[in-house]
């Protein structure tokens, strides 16, 4: 599978979504419009932690306790 990378025009500001090998992530891409020298976006993504059994606080970690480093 192909990676998905968001990018973003500096002459339009135009920001789009191109799928391509991991080796030219960094590359520069055209925009839809046709500019050249568009950049790659960091990525945003949500994780959702599962919700706390009742009656008890929740376990506590470096990283807030919602990976697998704590004891369930």
């Amino acid at each position: 599978m192909v990676p998905l990378y968001e990018y973003r025009c500096r002459t339009c500001d135009t920001t789009f979504e191109l799928r391509r090998s991991m080796a030219q992530s960094d590359a520069e891409a055209s925009c839809p419009e046709g500019h050249e020298g568009a950049v790659r976006l960091l990525s945003v993504f949500a994780a959702v932690g599962a919700s706390q059994p009742s009656g008890g606080a929740a376990p506590t970690s470096p990283c807030g306790g919602a990976c697998a480093c704590v004891a369930r």
